[in-house]
């Protein structure tokens, strides 16, 4: 297999070339934003010549971008009479450029939209321009991809305008008359249109019609352009790639065509007459195998979609049997046509179907025809134009009957491809670079790959997309551990040579022996079989840790069968920057699924309760199940090939991280549910393809709509309730304050959406008092009984209205997205809705779905505080052992738990016999306890009910009430008196409520009945997950991974909720949907509440190809968004000072502050020894070095780190809790560079400590701390930084303090960071610090100090202040001491302990230690490991003072104290990655950025 070449990585330019640039010349005098004097626009500078010559650069193009020339230059001063080409290129080279980089692109046109119109038409007219005239191939490559996107944008209505007149009915135009006329008659309607479309025609005057004319013949001329660039490919000699490129660009608009239903609707039937995919297929491209081997692979994608089993008009899914249909109709209405003008098809058209419909007898059939022949048969089905009389076709042969072949051969349906298909990844695949790009994807280029945009076509098209990037982005995980694993057990070609392993991998072992051990036969009607099974043995001579976790696979755990031919001599080295394949020799890769590990007798040892046995020796074998369709692949190419037996030549196996290693059972589960009848409820169906009416799904118009609704606890209070309702009337049904208390019943004026005004933003109908009248009715929650914890829980966060309104939606039926800002309670409203939707409807079952175990546990916690019965709550999933609680509330936790209520309540029906008096033994099971309920506490109820019920209009004696009541002794250990005597009903309530509490205790053990006849453990937990649990709480993971389990089971629900929507893939959120099986074929799911914020940080995609050129990371809660699904945004956000919260306020709709932000002392202090709440601090190269790159995207800044540490220590000092602050980050390798710095500086230190947290902002999403310290690392390009959703995390984890250290010219140029930056930088940029300040302060937030203002300069100028402060503490401390020892005991307080010698003498080399502990210089405080930094260590500094002075300039304090004279300069310089922890790849280290 040939190596493929090694990409190279996209060297992003540095800020010295960026100001150096002429490009940055000439952008500080037109347009840059921070220059005030600009020169005007003037066409006659002839500077957009200069620039779009520039534009040819990649790396300028880049720059040109981030210098905002599109937003303050381009378009700005963009009209008819200023358009050029060079003017047109720039425009679109900019904007393809913003997609590349991910960032919004059509803003600026949406501000100034009047010349869209006439821009947009010239692109067109360019587009179809001739090659070899005024725009070159290249340039109209650039011109493709810009009509690329803005087909892919059609969200957007300044693009969906131009759009729609190129891809509408009209279009039809560019049909041959006789394939239209066939169009016309198969949909009668449709020739009503086109008689309205010609009569329309008829009056557009002349001008207006040629132009409306050109538009719609644009996508056939654009076809008709393609295949004579595409012709003019040579088979053998050299092409030039700008023709290979254009090609490719344009194969892939086709497939976003017709991949997207409203671009497909009428654009099919023009591709399908054009027989564009009979030209490609015959091309000499397809035939280059270098060049032309993308261009194949994307050529195979669009034959998919233009077969795709869909209705082009109606948009409705084909079946199977329809698609067989329509292919018997076409070979049919062949073979009426060969039996009545071509006698010598005699044969082909009296066969039956199936004997005609295969490739190979069609080519018997037809290919002995000549060509004027094969054309006639074509045009009789309108395939081609008739051919005039006497005249022969000007069209090949091959041509005509591969054109007839194509078209009428049998195919295989997409269910069964996708039945047939391996899930494992093969070598084949992982290391194709057009299916799976290596980290170096810069952008450019295009893939074979799907895209997720706002539209699919059938739930089959979305499931299959999803489906192929899924495994592909899993495929590429596995690439980086097996190029991991076997690199490391460095494979050498022996003398003999064999193979001889060099190294060792913790994951991957040497396969001592393989044999396949069975071949199922197949089911009926498949030719793989139903399972293949083989053994595999490894000697595990490795430390009993790595054997112990190999001899822990479980079932189900997937592996990797590798073989490797090395060529190589022994101890040759291995250069990672070098191809891997063809440095080990690797020839296949297999996946495999692990059965268990064999016993001495070869038997399975089968997971369980019971130990495992003991093997002796270091040999261990594992029976592993292969895939068996890879299996019936690899024989049938042995068999008929003659290629070699893959299954005798493994020598290695691999296994995974048990975490990451899930993607089997996630692809099995997406094929299953593409196998089964996926029933989505109706009224989500076409909002999850994004058709129909967005807001369709919305409560307001659905038809089932709940009027009234009990808002249990949700309101503190009437005055609440009329606050959360603002512009309704609220009628209370009782008039007496002393009655209008929680809880609330409101009655909601409820309309039919249809035939009505359209709703407004809350869901009302606008108009009529009627509509804005809420009816509440108070009401009283019945005595539950006499003991304290029978009294209800409450809800005590008074809600805002727009919370109110987000848990009115969530308990009515329909789709409820609620969009929560940071800080703004979502978690509050997510488990408020979940407690109302419990007490209003307690037959229903609600499932909560959340990304991450941690917000699951949050939720649980908060759940936990209200008033829901934790016998109905019920955890799955592997996190559970994570709650911040005693409870268990896993399933066999949950069983434990009944076990135990069991047996508790059946102690309480022992004490109430007893008190009682009634002989036997009626606690024994819950059966005799239903019993004796039964026919001893009831009828001694009934018979006190009797007597004390009111009889006629006398009220009976309230001493009666308690006089009577039967159950007085076994309520003896309640709080006493249990009747109070004031009134008959209160008493009577009380009683009341005495009984309830009683029946609960029978009521429960009934539910309890089944744990008595359920024996097992396991069927114990399969009853209470099925029938007992209420509230079922699991990872979109585990639900993904269960769902078969759960379906087999019969599991059921009705609601789902769903947290952290925004960061959960869109195949895993669409998953959850569908855990149980319909009923009657219907989904019974009623509610489907999605909490989420896409304003922050998408799924984790680790390629980058998969993320930007596929946009994998787009969530289903973004699309949906997107699409205009109706939000409710939360508006009000109480976790950071208002101040703070502005810096990232501006990216949602009217985000405000609770009252509690601005009246709180902690809002409202000034932050101790600092001037600002938030600042941005400028750090300069230190020691000429910004950033630096050990290994490829881990990306360090020394200069940095040092100072954010610095100031940590700083605020230490003054007094700030360590575990209040947190220090967070933009990239992994400046978070181990931190961690190591602190561990060097003060990790031991107990003045000092640890932060509470050292991380990168993606793994601090959903986290926050009262003060943040965050590094923004980079100095050449602003990284993934510029990602708008990063920066809003970043900005909004600090409560209190935000301090943010960056290189200030870099970052404050960039367009998409603008709202944030521009406060940043109108405050100084060098740090204001008030050294005598202690903390906690009382200066008010915002006031001048009494103190001095200190001002910070630069990085060596804090380290050595702080240092100085250090030792100043010190020598406070020692002398403090030293006074002690000097006072008479009598002096010193009581309490006071007096330092003997002895600890006088520990203190004094505590101080040499923590001395020792403190930088004792920046410069020699971080030495590098790597070629890219300076060597640090050989700057040898005696003293702070001088560091300073020699490398800052200028030092703060003349005056400093002298470092100790000998401290050890080894030290926390900038690190690599480690080798078993985080990785480069990790999310935030990830190639983000070519920039």
């Amino acid at each position: 297999m040939a190596a493929p070449a090694q990409p190279k990585k996209i060297v992003a330019p540095t800020v010295s070339q960026i100001n150096a640039e002429f490009v940055t010349q000439l952008a500080c005098k037109y347009w840059a934003p921070h220059i005030k004097k600009k020169s005007p626009f003037d066409i006659k500078v002839n500077i957009l010549k200069k620039y779009y010559t520039l534009c040819i650069s990649f790396l300028r193009i880049m720059l040109l971008e981030f210098s905002q020339y599109l937003e303050n230059y381009l378009w700005m001063n963009y009209s008819p009479e200023v358009s050029s080409k060079a003017y047109l290129m720039s425009i679109c080279c900019m904007v393809n450029e913003k997609f590349r980089e991910n960032v919004p692109a059509w803003e600026t046109f949406k501000k100034k939209p009047d010349h869209f119109p006439f821009f947009f038409k010239h692109i067109l007219k360019a587009a179809l321009a001739e090659t070899d005239g005024e725009f070159s191939l290249h340039e109209q490559t650039v011109l493709l991809l810009f009509l690329d996107h803005c087909f892919n944008s059609l969200e957007v209505d300044l693009i969906r305008s131009q759009v729609q007149q190129l891809i509408s009915l009209p279009m039809w135009m560019g049909l041959q008359p006789a394939r239209l006329e066939l169009e016309l008659k198969k949909t009668p309607k449709l020739r009503k249109f086109w008689n309205l479309i010609k009569k329309n025609d008829e009056k557009m005057d002349p001008g207006a019609r040629e132009q409306a004319y050109q538009e719609r013949r644009f996508l056939s001329q654009l076809i008709q352009k393609f295949i004579s660039v595409l012709k003019s490919v040579p088979l053998s000699e050299p092409v030039t790639m700008d023709k290979v490129h254009y090609c490719e660009r344009f194969i892939e608009l086709m497939i976003d065509l017709e991949a997207l239903l409203p671009t497909r609707r009428w654009f099919n039937t023009i591709l399908d007459d054009s027989h564009l995919l009979v030209h490609c297929y015959l091309s000499n491209l397809v035939h280059r195998e270098e060049d032309g081997h993308l261009f194949s692979q994307l050529l195979d994608m669009l034959k998919f979609y233009t077969g795709f089993e869909i209705n082009d008009q109606t948009g409705n899914a084909l079946t199977e049997n329809e698609m067989t249909t329509i292919h018997y109709d076409r070979i049919t209405s062949l073979q009426r046509a060969a039996f009545a003008h071509f006698p010598e098809l005699y044969d082909f058209a009296l066969s039956n179907v199936a004997e005609v419909d295969t490739r190979e007898s069609l080519v018997k059939f037809f290919g002995p025809l000549s060509s004027n022949t094969l054309h006639q048969v074509a045009s009789y089905l309108c395939l081609l134009p008739t051919l005039p009389n006497n005249e022969d076709t000007t069209l090949d042969k091959e041509f005509l009957l591969e054109l007839l072949v194509s078209r009428h051969e049998r195919r295989i349906s997409q269910i069964q491809q996708l039945n047939q298909m391996p899930l494992y990844p093969t070598e084949k695949i992982i290391w194709d670079e057009n299916i799976v790009p290596t980290e170096y994807y810069s952008g450019e280029g295009c893939l074979a790959l799907p895209k997720l945009n706002l539209q699919f076509l059938t739930l089959h098209d979305y499931l299959l997309r999803n489906f192929n990037l899924f495994r592909l982005e899993s495929t590429y995980e596995i690439r980086q551990d097996i190029e991991d694993s076997v690199s490391r057990m460095k494979p050498w070609q022996s003398e003999y040579g064999g193979v001889v392993f060099g190294g060792w991998a913790r994951m991957a072992q040497p396969i001592v022996a393989f044999t396949v051990v069975e071949v199922a036969k197949p089911n009926i009607g498949e030719n793989w079989p139903t399972r293949v099974r083989a053994d595999v043995t490894i000697n595990l001579n490795v430390r009993d840790h790595i054997k112990d976790e190999w001899e822990g696979l479980r079932k189900h755990d997937v592996c990797f069968l590798i073989t490797v031919r090395p060529t190589k001599p022994y101890g040759t080295k291995f250069d990672r920057r070098r191809p891997f394949i063809e440095q080990v020799g690797l020839v296949y890769v297999r996946g495999c699924e692990i059965q268990g590990m064999l016993d001495d007798k070869g038997r399975v040892i089968e997971d369980g309760p019971e130990p495992r046995p003991n093997l002796r020796g270091e040999s261990r074998t594992f029976r592993v199940f292969l895939d068996p369709n890879q299996y019936q692949q690899d024989m049938t190419n042995t068999i008929q090939n003659g290629a070699e037996d893959v299954y005798d030549t493994f020598n290695i196996i691999m296994r995974r991280k048990p975490k990451e290693n899930n993607f089997k059972a996630v692809l099995e589960t997406i094929r299953n549910l593409m196998n089964t009848d996926c029933v989505v409820p109706d009224w989500l169906h076409d909002i999850i393809l994004g058709y129909g009416d967005p807001s369709s799904a919305h409560y307001s118009k659905m038809p089932n709509q709940i009027a009234t609704l009990d808002f249990n606890d949700t309101f503190l209070s009437i005055e609440h309730l009329k606050s959360s309702f603002p512009g309704h009337n609220v009628k209370v049904t009782v008039d007496d304050p002393a009655l209008q208390i929680p809880p609330f019943r409101i009655t909601f004026p409820v309309r039919s959406g249809k035939g009505k005004k359209r709703k407004d933003a809350d869901g009302e109908d606008e108009g009529t008092d009627e509509a804005k009248t809420l009816i509440v009715e108070p009401h009283v929650i019945p005595n539950r009984g006499p003991y304290p914890y029978n009294q209800p829980k409450r809800n005590t966060i008074q809600f805002t209205h727009t919370q109110i309104e987000a848990i009115r939606a969530g308990m009515q039926p329909g789709l409820t997205m609620v969009v929560g800002p940071p800080g703004t309670g979502k978690t509050d409203v997510a488990v408020q809705i979940i407690s109302n939707i419990y007490h209003n409807f307690p037959e229903q079952r609600t499932l909560i779905v959340t990304h991450s175990n941690q917000a699951l546990n949050q939720l649980f916690e908060k759940i936990m505080a209200l008033d829901i019965d934790e016998r109905h709550l019920l955890r799955l999933g592997h996190g559970e052992e994570e709650l911040e609680t005693e409870k268990d509330f896993s399933r066999y936790g949950r069983v434990n738990y009944v076990l135990a209520r069991r047996i508790e309540l059946l102690e309480e029906v022992k004490r109430l016999q007893k008190s009682l008096g009634v002989p036997g033994d009626a606690s024994y099971t819950c059966e005799t306890a239903g019993y004796f309920f039964l026919y001893q506490v009831m009828s001694r109820w009934e018979e006190y009910i009797s007597k004390v019920k009111n009889k006629g209009s006398t009220l009976p004696d309230v001493t009666e009430v308690s006089t009577f009541f039967p159950f007085h002794e076994y309520f003896a250990n309640a709080p006493q008196p249990i009747f109070k005597g004031r009134s008959y009903e209160e008493d009577m309530e009380i009683a009341e409520g005495c009984f309830r509490h009683i029946k609960k205790i029978f009521t429960q053990l009934e539910e309890f009945r089944a744990s008595e006849l359920l024996r097992s453990g396991l069927d114990r937990s399969k009853y209470l997950l099925v029938k007992e649990a209420k509230i079922i709480a699991m990872t979109c993971t585990h639900a993904a991974l269960k769902r078969h389990d759960l379906v087999k089971l019969g599991f059921k629900y009705d609601n789902i909720l769903m947290e952290e929507a925004a960061q959960i893939l869109e195949i895993e959120t669409f998953i959850p949907l569908l855990l149980q099986n319909p009923q009657d074929g219907f989904s019974r799911l009623k509610r489907w509440i999605m909490i989420g914020d896409h304003h922050q940080l998408p799924p984790v995609i680790k390629n980058m190809a998969f993320q930007k050129y596929s946009n994998m990371e787009q969530s289903l809660f973004t699309r949906f968004v997107r699409v205009g699904v109706p939000t409710v945004d939360l508006d009000a956000q109480g976790r950071a000072r208002a101040s703070l919260c502005n810096l990232y306020n501006w990216r949602y709709k009217n985000l405000g502050n609770l009252p509690h932000v601005q009246l709180l002392p902690e809002f409202s202090t000034a932050n101790a020894g600092l001037l600002y709440d938030f600042q941005l601090i400028n750090v300069e190269d230190f020691q000429g070095v910004g950033e630096s790159e050990p290994n490829p995207y881990f990306y360090q800044n020394l200069g940095e780190a040092e100072y954010v540490v610095a100031l940590f220590m700083y605020m230490c000092l003054l007094g700030y809790p360590a575990d209040r602050i947190s220090i967070l980050t933009t990239y992994n390798g400046q978070k181990h560079l931190i961690r190591d710095i602190i561990n060097r500086r003060c990790g031991n230190n107990p003045l000092i400590g640890r932060p509470n947290k050292v991380t990168t902002v993606d793994r601090f999403q959903g986290q926050q701390n009262d003060y943040i310290l965050l590094s923004l690392v980079r100095t050449r390009a602003v990284g993934h930084l510029r990602d708008v959703r990063r920066l809003v995390v970043a900005m909004s984890r600090a409560r209190l303090g935000l301090y943010i250290f960056a290189r200030v010219s870099l970052f404050q140029n960039c367009f998409e960071l603008t709202p944030a930056f521009s406060q940043l930088t109108a405050r100084p940029l060098h740090l204001h610090i008030i050294p005598t300040e202690p903390f906690p302060t009382t200066r008010k937030n915002g006031e001048r100090p009494s103190h001095e203002v200190q001002i910070i300069k630069n990085m060596p100028q804090m380290a050595n202040f702080v240092y100085n402060m250090y030792m100043h503490l010190i020598q406070t401390t020692h002398h403090y001491h030293q006074t002690l020892l000097q006072l008479p005991p009598a002096m010193v307080e009581e309490g006071e302990e007096v330092p003997n010698q002895e600890t006088e003498l520990e203190t004094e080399e505590e101080t040499m230690t923590a001395q020792a502990d403190i930088i004792p210089s920046p410069t020699d405080a971080s030495s590098s490991s790597s070629e890219e930094s300076p060597d640090f260590q050989s700057v040898a500094t005696p003293s702070y003072a001088e560091a300073t002075t020699n490398e800052a300039g200028a030092s703060s304090d003349p005056d400093t104290t002298p470092a100790p004279p000998e401290i050890s300069t080894t030290v926390a310089g900038p690190v690599t990655a480690p080798a078993e922890a985080d990785t480069p790849q990790d999310a935030t280290s990830a190639p983000a950025e070519t920039k």
